[in-house]
């Protein structure tokens, strides 16, 4: 009798190799560079359709309904593309798009290394011109004399509260806010020397020596202070001088060949500066009529109301009124005149809106002084 031969079972599917792989990636490699050709292609159709109309080339209310219609589109499709990554690649293509329409110059508060460099390239990408700027109000003139498109500069930090600079110097200026963004802010001591125990003195700006007071005088108790325009001249300093330290972020170490003598020094894990773009003409998100805008919307108003018992609050009664989300009020000596006062607000609304315009109107009433300074999105929250 013969033995019954053994079936054999059926081999396993073969598994693809890294290189049937790789092919597959070049050719989608080759299909995103063709339809990013044809984007640029469209872009250079919208210049001409601009410089006809008279359209400025960045539209900052466009770009954040773009980016949440992207956003949306990937969690549909359960890509594992982080939403970090998504806005990083399509800010860069964005970039990219402006550079085509026409000059994009961006003044920040420098030297390079600030986080006001960081918050303006992570806004505008790398494909735009970044102009460093002394001062905050070296920034404002710059955009108001024209030298450059637009400014970013610092109007508060969750830690120390509104930026004065910042707020003193829209008072004369006619320069509108377009957009603003919020940045995570990680501190760290910088230095020449091998340790801690070394530094003689510390400089930094002085909202970064504020959010790192507590570890200062738990770690650095009896080291003076100074205080300096920003935190790359802080850097620029401490890399100048063998005893001083900067207080500033731990990216700023590379450029001035220092040391990270200790990081994450700021008083709270959690601490975001608001920064907001500023612009000479107003986008469209401040004169359309609200529809289609995010729903993240915002507007800012500085004032001032006459010294009388309660008109502050009649001031804002409007808000309630007309059912408006007031999320910030602060208040700020006005410069040259004691004992008055500027209020700032930021409340949630479109300036196209009837019942905004309307509540806007009635406050006019109370006030002494009045000046809406700009509509624009909300900045994604940061954690």
């Amino acid at each position: 009798m013969r033995p019954l031969s053994l079936q054999r079972a059926a081999p396993a599917p073969v598994a693809p190799t890294l290189e049937r792989l790789r092919r597959r990636i070049d050719r989608l490699d080759a299909e995103v560079l063709a339809r990013l050709g044809e984007r640029m292609r469209l872009v250079e159709q919208i210049r001409r359709v601009k410089q006809a109309s008279g359209d400025g080339v960045y539209a900052p209310e466009r770009e954040r309904a773009q980016l949440e219609r992207l956003e949306r589109l990937n969690r549909s499709a359960g890509s594992p593309l982080a939403p970090e990554a998504l806005e990083a690649i399509f800010r860069e293509v964005l970039s990219a798009s402006y550079a085509l329409q026409g000059p994009l110059s961006v003044a920040y508060l420098g030297p390079r290394g600030t986080f006001s460099e960081r918050a303006a390239r992570e806004q505008f990408g790398s494909s735009t011109r970044m102009v460093p700027v002394g001062s905050i109000p070296g920034v404002f003139r710059a955009v108001e004399r024209g030298q450059a498109t637009f400014g970013v500069v610092p109007v508060e930090n969750s830690t120390e509260g509104m930026v004065g600079q910042t707020l003193d110097a829209f008072v004369d200026s006619p320069l509108k806010i377009v957009a603003e963004r919020e940045l995570a802010v990680r501190h760290a001591l910088l230095g020449r020397m091998r340790s801690v125990k070394q530094v003689r003195r510390v400089v930094s700006h002085p909202q970064s020596l504020a959010q790192c007071r507590e570890w200062l005088a738990r770690s650095l108790p009896d080291v003076p202070t100074l205080e300096v325009a920003s935190n790359a001249l802080a850097a620029e300093t401490a890399a100048r001088t063998q005893s001083t330290a900067a207080i500033a972020g731990r990216e700023a170490a590379t450029p001035y060949k220092l040391r990270v003598l200790a990081d994450n020094i700021q008083d709270l894990a959690r601490n975001v500066t608001r920064f907001v773009v500023l612009s000479a003409r107003e986008t469209t998100a401040a004169g359309g009529s609200g529809k289609g805008a995010p729903a993240a919307s915002k507007i800012s108003l500085l004032f001032s109301v006459k010294n009388e018992a309660g008109m502050l609050h009649r001031s804002l009664q409007s808000f309630a009124t007309h059912g408006l989300d007031l999320c910030k009020i602060e208040s700020r000596p006005m410069r040259g005149r004691a004992w008055d006062y500027l209020f700032f607000v930021d409340f949630r609304g479109h300036i196209g809106d009837p019942g905004v315009r309307r509540a806007i109107a009635a406050m006019k009433k109370h006030c002494v002084w009045l000046k809406v300074l700009g509509s624009y999105a909300a900045a994604r929250q940061v954690a």
